[in-house]
């Protein structure tokens, strides 16, 4: 496909992106047994789990972040643990920690909830910067050191965070550094009236979000395939002049004078990701400009401090950077 050419969702695909299709359709078949509405959510998710990234969750209580990320974990047959984060949560109740065992008189250690596949930190905000800081190597390297040794976690493994965005007694704002190590940044809001309408009928039929079993929420993919999906990414084309439209979306965030910080390289390096894993989920081996439009939100406003200025006109993260995207040419 050259610069010129229309994006198809007839376009040949390779059997590796194909896979990726059908996984998708699998899973978000299986999620929608325990969930109702949020579809661009879930497919944000699984964009973001194929893509081998973090994802954080900002929303109200009560609109299924934590469902969500029980039920997608269910439906691709993987390991789940969740943390609720406090403020006297220690990064040893994290990662873990070594223990004097009475028996063998030597210490053992005991590895924390984050030796898993799919990590729900609920409420990070929650928990003061030294124990949000217990995940940024796990995040980063997907590892962490304990006892003076480097600790491997899981290949899969994938955190999935979640934050009140209109409570701040008793928070701790994720710092800069945190927040830049999460893939994508997803706004789950409330459902539409159609929606809630159907929620109700389900829980008045006996529907208990707690038993996904009874739900017949099931694996739709092994881990396996999952990770043969992140590797169809090398099957996805991503022509020049889009490559050069990501790295021109991203610098405009360094240039406006309503934006004090602006994204760095690592923001270039995600939405390449993530439009690639995007472009797989939804059948095509191509890279188009709407796919990088799409998700320019989700992976660059978390990363975006706004200048003074236009926090007092009362501009958002996601108002100044629909600015930015406007203003930078698209590719055709």
């Amino acid at each position: 496909m050259n610069a010129t050419t229309p994006a198809s969702p007839l376009a040949p695909s390779g059997s590796a992106v194909k896979a990726a299709h059908a996984i998708r359709e699998g899973v978000l078949s299986e999620v929608r047994k325990a969930v109702v509405g949020q579809d661009e959510v879930l497919e944000l998710m699984l964009c973001g789990l194929i893509a081998g990234g973090h994802v954080l969750l900002e929303g109200v209580p009560g609109v299924a972040k934590t469902l969500m990320a029980k039920a997608l974990a269910r439906s691709i047959g993987s390991d789940f643990k969740r943390i609720q984060f406090t403020p006297d949560l220690m990064p040893a109740d994290i990662l873990g920690t070594s223990i004097f065992d009475l028996k063998t008189q030597a210490f053992v250690l005991v590895r924390g909830p984050i030796f898993t596949d799919l990590l729900l930190a609920d409420e990070i905000n929650r928990a003061p910067a030294k124990t949000q800081s217990a995940l940024l190597e796990a995040m980063q390297e997907r590892g962490v050191s304990l006892e003076g040794r480097h600790q491997p976690l899981s290949p899969l493994f994938t955190v999935f965070a979640t934050q009140n965005p209109v409570e701040s007694e008793g928070t701790y704002p994720l710092p800069e550094a945190q927040l830049d190590r999460f893939l994508l940044k997803i706004d789950v809001g409330y459902p539409a009236p159609e929606e809630e309408d159907a929620i109700l009928a389900s829980v008045h039929r006996g529907f208990d979000a707690g038993d996904l079993t009874r739900a017949g929420v099931g694996a739709a993919v092994t881990k396996d395939g999952l990770l043969a999906a992140r590797a169809a990414l090398n099957e996805v084309n991503v022509e020049t002049p889009v490559l050069a439209y990501i790295r021109k979306l991203v610098a405009a965030t360094r240039t406006s004078s309503r934006i004090r910080l602006g994204a760095g390289p690592r923001a270039g390096v995600h939405l390449l990701l993530a439009s690639k894993a995007l472009a797989a989920l939804r059948g095509r081996d191509f890279v188009t400009p709407d796919d990088v439009r799409f998700l320019a939100g989700p992976v660059l406003k978390h990363r975006l401090l706004l200048s003074p200025d236009a926090e007092l006109d009362g501009a958002t993260a996601s108002d100044v950077l629909r600015e930015v995207v406007q203003a930078v040419e698209v590719p055709r």
